[in-house]
């Protein structure tokens, strides 16, 4: 481990808990935008670990998830360093939007550009000031449109170290997700760096089951890390390779007869989809085995809306 980690000119030592800040840019009121980054280190070497929530600003979980570390202590590190970033995205946080004021998602906008638009800005500054001082990362991120996710790492099976990492983590949910073009994820695994993502809960609500998923499951990374001596234990983990939605097949209201997290099965009633007038109902079945893995809250759907998200048993 470097004597040193230096970010945005700040050097930060062994043993320090600094709080930096990157200039993003500035809005039209000429108000300043900086993205606040905190540095927690141990005087012990081992292993730099990323934690970045907010990437898409209405996402409030993973900010929570963050905040709530870093608030309660549970980031200091035995051995190795810490850097926390609760709020990536602050213009659309402001807004209580998921992607920044010119409309473009930062997600898709990696490793960014120096002269691009904002979010390709946003995405140079971290791919050049954070991502090189890191080894590991867990994105914490948050269903969105009134969608919510059940607690779920997804990760790339085929890399080993992913898997690894995700085992290590141990949420309810581990499942298969190939790496997507002009991701954060992607950007830094070109740059070999292992981003992990996690799922909770719904846009604009805090999911406490989630959050507390998410604080357990990074205390046990961290301990497999050697960062820390002691985590809570883990609990039964699924691993599925595959995923698939189940769409709206009527326009309507859907009325949902199950739960997130619920096993369904094949054929099984999942709920029903009915005019507003009290006319017409047509039932909503299952087509897979597996765990629901999202839901969609919103009950005003329209013909092929996605409404389930299952993760599926082997064999199908």
């Amino acid at each position: 481990m470097a004597d040193y980690i230096q970010i945005n000119g700040e050097k930060i030592g062994r043993g320090e808990d600094r709080q930096l800040f990157l200039e993003i840019a500035l809005l039209p009121t000429r108000t300043d935008i900086r993205l606040p980054v905190r540095v927690i280190r141990s005087v012990k070497p081992g292993p730099v670990l990323l934690l970045t929530g907010g990437l898409h600003g209405d996402e409030i979980n993973g900010i929570e998830i963050v905040r709530k570390m870093l608030s309660s202590g549970l980031l200091k590190p035995d051995r190795g360093s810490v850097v926390a970033i609760p709020l990536m995205n602050v213009y659309g946080f402001i807004q209580n939007v998921r992607g920044v004021p010119d409309g473009k998602d930062i997600n898709r906008s990696f490793p960014g550009n120096k002269k691009g638009s904002l979010a390709k800005l946003l995405a140079h500054k971290i791919m050049n000031e954070i991502i090189p001082k890191i080894d590991i990362g867990i994105d914490f991120h948050t269903g969105g449109a009134s969608r919510a996710n059940y607690p779920q790492i997804r990760c790339v099976f085929d890399i080993e170290k992913n898997m690894e990492l995700a085992r290590a983590f141990a949420p309810p949910v581990i499942l298969h997700s190939p790496l997507i073009d002009k991701s954060f994820r992607k950007a830094a695994h070109r740059k070999k760096k292992h981003i992990l993502v996690f799922e909770t809960g719904e846009s604009l609500r805090f999911d406490s089951f989630g959050i507390q998923h998410a604080i357990d499951g990074t205390m046990r990374l961290m301990k497999y890390l050697g960062m820390k001596e002691s985590a809570p234990e883990p609990g039964k983990v699924e691993i599925y390779e595959k995923s698939a939605w189940i769409r709206a097949t009527y326009a309507g209201l859907f009325h949902s007869k199950i739960r997130i997290g619920d096993l369904v099965k094949k054929r099984q009633v999942i709920g029903e989809i009915t005019d507003p007038f009290g006319i017409e109902s047509y039932k909503l079945k299952s087509r897979y085995n597996g765990r629901i893995i999202g839901l969609n809250y919103c009950p005003v759907v329209h013909k092929g809306d996605a409404i389930l998200h299952i993760a599926l048993q082997q064999n199908q």
